[in-house]
């Protein structure tokens, strides 16, 4: 008489393997350590800002005058920047948008110090929003050295922390081999990462130093 051995047949899918499963990246500590300063920079900045041009409106609907605390001389002018078209790009005020933008950056470098790793997906998605971010300092920085004629030290600062936030992420990128590029620039990026913001930074502040010349050295 034979027997008939019956498999047991579980209805839980088969565990993923290994090779199968999508390859997530986490950062460093270092790295976490730099969007959180960044991020929570550039939400300082955003939320003196907001402040101000709510007040700014309160005055102008009481009928008085507001003065911002970074308007410092005809250059150094916040009050003057605050009131600009230019600084309400989108139809509401800019700094609005970064309340929520820099509040996300923080959230991913928390995360990050948590051990939290990410898909290639959402590097790269990450990785646009602070290409846009930097475009957008970029239009702003036009604008307010050309065509309003005056410095938001406060804008200032925003700059500067999506500048340098970008350009890390960015290397971020291409050392983990989710941004394609060739040998040589990982190897730039592995070790001078920080000659890219710095030179972008300096470049502004030259341009910054040209534009005001006469002013900076009466």
């Amino acid at each position: 008489m034979s027997k008939t051995t019956v498999k047991d047949v579980s209805t839980d899918p088969e565990p993923r393997s290994a090779d199968a499963a999508p390859r997530t990246v986490g950062g460093s500590r270092a790295f976490a350590l730099l969007l959180v300063i960044t991020g929570a920079a550039g939400l300082l900045a955003a939320w003196v800002i907001t402040i101000d041009k709510f007040k700014l409106l309160q005055a102008k609907i009481d009928g008085t005058s507001y003065t911002p605390g970074c308007s410092l001389n005809p250059v150094v002018s916040c009050g003057s920047v605050m009131q600009s078209k230019q600084a309400a790009a989108f139809g509401f005020p800019n700094p609005m948008l970064g309340l929520v933008c820099y509040g996300i950056v923080i959230c991913v470098g928390v995360s990050l110090l948590t051990r939290a790793r990410f898909p290639r997906w959402y590097w790269l998605t990450f990785n646009f929003g602070t290409l846009f971010g930097v475009g957008f300092c970029t239009w702003l920085q036009f604008q307010s050295l050309y065509r309003i004629g005056a410095l938001c030290l406060w804008c200032s600062l925003a700059w500067v922390a999506t500048i340098t936030m970008f350009w890390f992420l960015t290397s971020f990128n291409v050392r983990n081999d989710l941004l394609p590029a060739p040998r040589w620039v990982k190897g730039f990026l592995s070790e001078f990462t920080w000659v890219l913001p710095v030179l972008h930074i300096g470049v502004i502040g030259v341009l910054i130093m040209t534009r005001w010349w006469d002013f900076w050295t009466s």
